[in-house]
């Protein structure tokens, strides 16, 4: 398969296919990869210097993780729901130490 996709950009050293994995400028010497770079320059050389690339990302929960899910719609009152119930809690908790319980 890669020998399909890349004719005429391969080295001739059998080494290429001997399972082995080469990163950076060993796999440009082999005919592996076209260029060295970044997606910024891809970008840029594509489409122009106006291109802005915009970073976006998942939604995280209160320690960095993604919450299973819990969606942000699920997350709706959840401040006042927990605010509502420890008010609860200490009122009850006033009424029962009126009886000494």
């Amino acid at each position: 398969m890669v020998l399909e996709r890349r004719t005429g950009k391969l080295s001739a050293d059998e080494t290429v296919f001997s399972g082995l994995f080469w990163t950076g400028s060993r796999g440009l010497e082999l005919g592996l990869i076209d260029g060295l770079g970044d997606m910024r320059q891809e970008l840029r050389k594509r489409f122009g210097d106006k291109v802005k690339p915009m970073l976006i990302t998942t939604p995280r929960s209160l320690f960095g993780r993604k919450a299973p899910g819990i969606s942000l719609g699920s997350m709706d009152g959840l401040g006042a729901g927990l605010a509502s119930g420890l008010a609860e809690a200490a009122e009850e908790r006033a009424l029962w130490s009126r009886y000494g319980l």
